[in-house]
């Protein structure tokens, strides 16, 4: 029999699936840690940031570090919900990824980003470790899309953003004085 009608050949019901592979495992596993972030520049950059700094605008940027803190949220909880939600219905760029800009936040509207952020990307790092989600499977919805190409999308867009926030820090000068 050859490979081919070997491949295609009907799994009898109640067969036992194989596991995945290795291969397959740290492939998991690599997409996982990508998810959390680059080893190099962590969500960590957060931490300690100076609560009377948070409305500030840096010198020649529109926004602040809550405003950029929120878009990187909002954006990411986008990404979840267009693979897990079957009724997503598509925001508007930019207005629905970026908080107003006159719009300001406190000491607890900062702190529920944060988690907010934090529990998304945990659930996005579940979806990547899973291995009953095939990570090259289409979208459901959006048969153009796979759900490894959504995690590295949301990887991406956190990991740029994540740095961008570093920067904003050193220029606005709010970093711990022990760093």
């Amino acid at each position: 029999m050859s490979r081919a009608k070997a491949r295609a050949k009907p799994k009898k019901a109640g067969a036992k699936q194989k596991k995945a592979g290795p291969k397959k495992d740290a492939v998991r596993a690599e997409v996982r840690a990508l998810v959390h972030g680059p080893s190099y520049m962590t969500f960590d950059v957060v931490a300690d940031f100076p609560m009377e700094h948070i409305n500030t605008r840096p010198p020649n940027v529109p926004y602040t570090p809550w405003h950029l803190l929120e878009h990187i949220r909002i954006t990411q909880r986008d990404i979840l919900e267009y693979i897990e939600d079957p009724e997503y219905r598509l925001s508007t760029w930019p207005d629905d990824y970026w908080p107003k800009p006159d719009r300001q936040a406190d000491a607890a509207a900062w702190k529920k980003t944060v988690a907010d952020f934090r529990r998304d990307r945990a659930a996005l790092e579940k979806i990547a470790a899973d291995p009953r989600v095939p990570l090259g499977s289409a979208l459901r919805y959006a048969p153009q899309h796979t759900v490894i190409r959504e995690l590295l999308i949301a990887s991406e867009h956190n990991t740029y953003h994540i740095g961008e926030l570093a920067i904003l820090r050193q220029v606005m000068g709010t970093w711990p004085a022990r760093r």
